[in-house]
């Protein structure tokens, strides 16, 4: 992943990665129409008519292909010089929801930041800020990569605040781990040595586990806890948190190989809590059947092959980092969502990009996406 770099280096002007974006558009339209298809009963229930959440949706995704154009023009790597301040705005804003009269208290969670307009997620602006940062620091201090301190445990701990401001402030566990995931993903495309994450993420293992059985023994329990133990047996719990789980499980299972049909789905006619969020996946497999969900599938592990060979072909170690960091964030958020889905993994929030309910988090990822195609658009024939 290490790329030599010419102090003014000139890089000749190409076309955007069109397969990539063909993706994205069609992720994007199928994503509509499930979110229209979901979103109908809980929104006539709600608001007494059925196209509220749709059409919200709809306005943000005109917007968000607009700024997705505009952003694919900007040269990325503008954004170099300001990696530090990506970094302190990345924490900051995570702070914003605790301001009186802006931060918005959902289901126990303060997540949100009201602007009038709209709800914005803090979160979402952190992890883009966040995959800029470590960019500009890897590609910044590339020469020491091969030092322990320097190069692996300060870069390390950086990630440390965002991380305790999500735990405590937000109570956000489902991004802390997105934004380990993301650092641990640069830092090894950027050439770290393997055995430091390898004792990392053995110890992390093995603590974790020693934890959770400690816990389990004593009878400590809070909804994490109790979201992991509902796992192995959600029907212990099938009217407390094992409820979203067997609905969904249910919802899979009615799909069969077709489908029951576009605007079939029972689930949706509220037995699945907000059908149009994080569990669209389960409407989607119900009305389209295990056909439409390969299908769905294979345009996320087209959209991941574009991205990798983005980054593969960048014409320096900055563009093919934040290339890899987009890339995988929207793929670890696709293969945790449809794991939490189908039941593979405990329960956890995580949206599915490009098909969840949620305007300003549609914004920021089509921003990324404008990134993505701006960074092709100088990446050598691909």
């Amino acid at each position: 992943m290490q790329k030599r770099e010419k102090p003014n280096m000139k890089i000749k002007l190409g076309q955007f990665d069109f397969i990539m974006c063909v993706v994205v558009i069609i992720m994007l339209s199928l994503g509509i129409l499930m979110v229209l298809s979901a979103s109908a009963p809980s929104s006539l229930s709600i608001y007494g008519n059925s196209y509220t959440y749709v059409g919200k949706q709809l306005g943000f995704a005109i917007l968000g292909l607009v700024l997705m154009v505009f952003v694919s023009t900007i040269d990325y790597r503008k954004y170099k010089k300001f990696y530090w301040i990506a970094y302190i705005a990345s924490v900051g804003v995570l702070l914003l929801v605790l301001v009186p009269n802006l931060g918005v208290n959902v289901k126990g969670a303060t997540r949100w930041i009201d602007i009038k307009i709209t709800r914005v997620q803090p979160s979402e602006l952190t992890k883009l800020g966040l995959i800029i940062f470590y960019a500009g620091y890897l590609s910044e201090h590339r020469h020491n990569i091969s030092k322990f301190l320097k190069g692996f445990l300060f870069p390390l701990i950086l990630i440390v605040p965002p991380i305790a401001i999500l735990y405590t402030v937000q109570n956000h566990m489902s991004v802390s781990l997105i934004i380990c995931f993301i650092a641990f993903t640069m830092m090894i495309m950027a050439g770290f040595k393997a055995r430091y994450f390898i004792a990392i993420f053995g110890f992390a293992g093995s603590f974790l586990s020693g934890l959770f059985g400690l816990m389990q023994l004593s009878g400590y329990s809070n909804f994490r806890i109790n979201r992991i133990s509902t796992f192995f047996d959600p029907w212990s719990d099938s009217l407390g948190y094992g409820y979203q789980m067997i609905q969904s499980l249910y919802a899979i299972g009615s799909g069969g190989l077709f489908g029951v049909g576009l605007g079939d789905s029972k689930q949706k006619f509220l037995y699945i809590p907000e059908p149009h969020n994080d569990f669209i996946f389960a409407i989607l497999a119900e009305e389209l059947g295990f056909v439409g969900c390969l299908a769905v599938i294979i345009l996320f592990a087209i959209f991941i092959w574009r991205g990798v060979i983005i980054a593969m072909k960048a014409p320096d170690m900055f563009g093919s980092l934040i290339a890899i960091g987009i890339t995988a964030v929207i793929g670890f958020q696709a293969i945790i969502n449809i794991a939490v889905v189908t039941a593979s993994i405990p329960t956890t929030g995580m949206s599915l990009p490009f098909f969840s309910y949620g305007g300003s988090a549609l914004l920021i990822l089509l921003i990324n996406v404008g990134i993505l195609l701006n960074i092709s658009r100088y990446s050598s024939k691909i």
